[in-house]
């Protein structure tokens, strides 16, 4: 029954055994998890792609880390159905924002309702559309450099390497960047021959480039941790 239900969020944990995985789901996550996050990470697991989803145990690392920072302007770029992006507006304080970003307006929609009845949607701006042109447009503005607290990246992977470029612009020193599958359902580490679903494969080396491009990044330090499918914390440190 526990493996029915953890496939049924969408993901594969990286760890091991899938018990230890639903231990921590029902001992520590599930019962702290906000009814509203709970409400939506329900009605996306119904949507035929959730696979996109951000795992539950990864909403609530990025809750509490938003906490921890004092995150209060933050960014946003792939959104889906909102899950992490209401773990983002219910952890900053009531005058926080986060710049949303998606080309699938659709999908965004399907959760605001629940984002609208936990009261928190007054601190995002959505915008449709692809997210490199708006960044572009911000570095060009200037006014944008260096005033975003928190930027969560869960989107296309073959274009991680151009968000970074024009990410690290836009994070402020001592702000976080966090990039999320990084360690793309474990494929990272698997042999050329190994049987890869096609999508697994086609991004594979895009994650292993952006990888390799971050730990050479001398501008951030980072932490890549195995929550969810890896997610690679960038701190700016100059």
């Amino acid at each position: 029954m526990a493996e029915n239900r953890h496939q049924e969020v969408g993901h594969k944990s990286l760890l091991q055994s899938d018990a230890l995985y639903q231990y921590i789901l029902e001992t520590s996550v599930y019962p702290r998890e906000p009814e509203a996050m709970k409400e939506l990470r329900e009605l996306t697991a119904k949507h035929p792609w959730n696979i996109m989803t951000t795992s539950a145990d990864e909403g609530q690392f990025l809750n509490m880390l938003l906490k921890l920072i004092n995150a209060k302007n933050t960014m946003e770029i792939g959104v889906y159905t909102g899950y992490s992006l209401l773990a983002t507006a219910l952890a900053i304080p009531d005058d926080g924002k986060i710049l949303a970003m998606d080309i699938n307006r659709d999908n965004y929609e399907l959760g605001l309702p629940v984002i609208e009845k936990a009261g928190v949607a007054h601190k995002i701006d959505f915008k449709e559309g692809p997210a490199l042109p708006v960044l572009d447009q911000m570095i060009e503005d200037g006014k944008y450099h260096g005033t975003f607290d928190f930027i969560f990246v869960d989107a296309d992977k073959d274009n991680y390497i151009n968000y970074h470029k024009r990410l690290i612009e836009l994070v402020k020193v001592g702000g976080v960047i966090g990039y999320d599958n990084t360690l793309w359902n474990g494929s990272v580490v698997a042999p050329p021959d190994a049987p890869l679903r096609k999508y697994v494969r086609y991004y594979r080396d895009f994650v292993l480039e952006l990888n390799k491009a971050l730990a050479a990044d001398s501008r951030i330090e980072i932490c890549m941790l195995p929550v969810g499918d890896g997610i690679t914390l960038c701190r700016r440190v100059s």
